[in-house]
């Protein structure tokens, strides 16, 4: 049935409660306070009912946050019209220095009527399992990085540093194993910081194992086994790659890509002046930043190891011949850059832009043979 009205939702979403504006179809339309409901799926349903009931089509937009997608996909999946934006690309006017969830409702719905709101990519529920199991490895990270941090720290206030070259190797934690505090109560306090190092260790083994197991039962696992093909990019980084970005094919162009994530300069240009800064380092830090690693390996001359070959086999010829160039343009791209005495951060940034869009290439090429195949 044909509905008779628009109305534009704005959604201001917490953790208990969603604070609703409503705004009419036409742009010099009314745009009013519809008031609070609790943040419950029976809540909104009650008040989409309400609405439908009056003949009313809905299009509902709220910010991304802590609360998720539950909500976008409840909605999505009722026949609801529901978007969700980034908080930081919502127009804001300048001197607006009064914020309440009201006004934050009502500018939702009012900018969203006016189509001056740009939605973010929505992932599948199995994408955003994976990206969270990723994502709780780089916690376990960081928790063993600091553990770390906390013990040598520890040792050098009591005049206990290792002579030996590289810490965290089986002979430095020997050395470890033979240290004696002189007090008890700091012996204790050493032997914590001992096994809270351990555990880290042992989380990011268990996780490590999970990530590999669950990733060949993933839709996504024929991408992650493909862009393994590049250098630098092993398993863990090609399912945190795959994970965070989910579907590639809404990119019609490597720059979309590169720009998604943030790794385009930056420019200012006024009249017959342009400037380019740093990289925007808008979206995805969490890619942008095992891109950057993976670039660090290009460093070397271009060759196939024995790990790269492994990697290869069973694959394409087509996303074979894909990698190889891209080595090839990357490697010499590495030396060329800092033969010019550019900072090897600002080539290695150079190079994990262009190694994003052989990501893209190889993912385009994929779907053409499963394409075709069918």
């Amino acid at each position: 049935m044909q509905k008779d009205i628009i109305k534009y939702v704005g959604l201001d979403t917490h953790k208990s409660s969603i604070v609703i504006a409503l705004a009419d179809e036409t742009r010099d339309g009314e745009v009013r306070n519809y008031g609070t409901i609790p943040n419950t799926l029976e809540a909104v349903d009650k008040f989409v009912r309400k609405q439908l009931s009056q003949n009313i089509e809905l299009r509902c937009v709220y910010e991304a946050g802590p609360t998720g997608f539950g909500l976008c996909r409840h909605l999505r999946g009722n026949g609801i019209d529901c978007i969700v934006v980034a908080p930081s690309k919502i127009p804001k006017k300048d001197g607006d220095r009064i914020k309440t969830d009201r006004r934050d409702a009502y500018n939702l719905a009012r900018l969203h009527r006016a189509g001056e709101l740009e939605a973010i990519y929505i992932p599948t529920r199995e994408d955003e399992a994976m990206r969270d199991l990723i994502r709780s490895r780089d916690d376990a990270r960081h928790a063993s990085r600091k553990a770390k941090q906390q013990i040598l720290s520890f040792l050098l206030r009591h005049g206990k540093a290792y002579s030996g070259k590289t810490n965290w190797t089986k002979a430095h934690f020997n050395w470890l194993a033979e240290i004696k505090m002189n007090h008890p109560a700091q012996q204790i306090a050493y032997q914590e910081y001992i096994t809270a190092i351990h555990e880290t260790i042992s989380r990011l083994d268990r996780l490590g194992k999970e990530i590999s197991k669950l990733a060949k039962e993933w839709k996504q696992a024929p991408l992650v086994t493909a862009i393994q093909s590049l250098r630098g990019v092993a398993e863990l980084t090609a399912v945190t790659i795959v994970a965070e970005l989910g579907n590639l094919e809404r990119f019609s162009h490597p720059k979309e890509l590169m720009a998604y994530i943030g790794l385009v300069p930056s420019m200012y240009s006024t009249g017959t002046s342009t400037r380019r800064g740093g990289i925007t380092k808008t979206g995805n830090g969490f890619v942008r930043r095992v891109l950057v690693e993976a670039g660090w390996t290009y460093r070397l001359p271009a060759r196939l190891t024995k790990h790269l070959l492994r990697r290869n086999q069973g694959l394409p010829s087509a996303i074979q011949d894909i990698s190889w160039k891209a080595q090839v343009r990357l490697c010499g791209r590495f030396r060329r850059l800092q033969a010019k005495g550019k900072p090897t951060q600002v080539v290695t940034t150079a190079i994990a832009r262009e190694l994003i869009a052989f990501v893209w290439a190889i993912s385009k090429e994929l779907n053409c043979s499963e394409r075709i195949s069918r």
